[in-house]
């Protein structure tokens, strides 16, 4: 059933608009002059391609699609038809875009589709991960409770990510002072400063001839740096949108030393959060890994998961899968062994990515502090050399007055 957005008046005149459902602009103007309103505008939030217009759907931040799977489950538990339930969260948000998107999903689940069929239509704001887990709760029959295994699963990945991002701000910060500090002392207080030296005539040492031309370059070729950088930025994202160039790089980065290792922790206790709660609302193990492998970022891990989902179906078991991979450390195969041994596959899959995350944060908080004296060292040390030849010359004109 079409959406419409309205302004009208009201029995006192006064201005007022909202949102309401008809199946066309005639019926929506009926339904409200049955409200006692005078419709003034009336437009229908069209879907065209998976996105609604105005305001297109794209993806929905982790921040919201936690809230709204969070205030779903509540009213679906508390007994609400879902339409009712899809229809009070959407009169809830404080978000246009959000309650435009969910509206639409109503309409969809009114027209008589599945709420896993709805949200199918627009993928990129609910993911594979969450489609699948709804689709499962609607197949057993717990819907309410699936969606709130999904909401705490979302707040916990969005409170993962918003950790790792705090920790490096101050780094990027500091880079990028000490970046702008030497750049404006090489830019403009060197010249001044050596110009005396360099109008006395007298041979330089060369420390200070080195800084000289540094300066001259930097101020010659500044813009042209700053446009090669820039190049070199646009080269690099576009090469990420070519799936082999992407490969590449994601292959190099695995490589990389430290980064690497926190790379690949990273995407392992992704693999098994989200493993976990997909076996927690009854997903097939192989379905599990197949969007477990999916949600994965880095190709070249997600490559090596999908060759585990392969496996497992063929008949192989996850650990062995797993261990073959090479990408997940051994404390978390020897956790994912006890658990298949156990038959308690997802509760001990919690817990191995409930340890990876502790540890990862922990690995996270090491790099980061060791960054920052190193920073600091570093800029120490740039300024010295500044400061060195700089005094050198004054050294050497002071010998010679003597």
């Amino acid at each position: 059933m079409p959406t419409f957005d309205y302004r009208a008046d009201d029995g006192q005149g006064r201005r007022c608009k909202g949102r309401l459902e008809a199946d066309n602009p005639r019926h929506a103007r009926q339904l409200l002059r049955e409200r006692g309103l005078w419709p003034r505008d009336l437009k229908e939030i069209r879907v065209v391609g998976g996105t609604n217009k105005p305001g297109s759907a794209g993806r929905l931040s982790a921040a919201d699609l936690a809230l709204l799977t969070l205030q779903l489950s509540t009213l679906v538990q508390a007994g609400l038809p879902l339409e009712e339930s899809l229809e009070a969260v959407a009169k809830q948000s404080a978000k246009r875009r959000v309650a435009s998107l969910l509206s639409m999903v109503r309409s969809r689940v009114m027209e008589g589709h599945a709420l896993a069929d709805a949200l199918a239509q627009f993928p990129k704001a609910f993911p594979d991960l969450f489609r699948a887990t709804v689709a499962a709760g609607e197949r057993s029959g717990h819907l309410g409770h699936v969606l709130e295994q999904l909401a705490a699963y979302t707040q916990a990945r969005q409170a993962s990510r918003q950790k790792i991002q705090m920790a490096l701000v101050y780094p990027l910060i500091l880079m990028s002072a000490s970046v702008v500090i030497v750049g404006f002392l090489l830019g403009y207080v060197v010249p001044d400063v050596v110009k005396i030296f360099v109008d006395s005539g007298q041979p330089l040492p060369w420390l200070t001839r080195a800084l000289i031309r540094t300066s001259d370059g930097l101020r010659s070729h500044g813009l042209l740096l700053i446009a090669a950088l820039a190049l070199l930025v646009a080269l690099w994202r576009w090469s990420l949108s070519q799936r082999a160039w992407r490969l590449r790089w994601h292959r190099l980065a695995l490589n990389v030393p430290v980064f690497g290792d926190v790379l690949r922790a990273m995407e392992a206790a992704r693999f098994a959060s989200t493993l976990a709660i997909l076996g927690k609302s009854a997903v097939p193990l192989v379905d599990a890994l197949e969007i477990a492998a999916a949600v994965i970022g880095n190709l070249t891990i997600r490559a090596r998961m999908t060759d585990v989902a392969r496996s497992v179906r063929e008949g192989a078991t996850l650990t062995h899968g797993l261990e073959l991979s090479g990408d997940i450390p051994p404390m978390m195969l020897h956790m994912i062994a006890s658990g298949e041994r156990a038959g308690e596959l997802d509760r001990m899959l919690a817990r191995a990515a409930e340890q990876q995350e502790s540890s990862l944060a922990a690995r996270i908080a090491l790099v980061v502090s060791l960054f920052e004296p190193a920073m600091l060292v570093l800029m120490g040390g740039v300024v010295l050399l500044i400061v060195l030849a700089i005094l050198l010359p004054i050294l050497s004109l002071n010998q010679l007055v003597n």
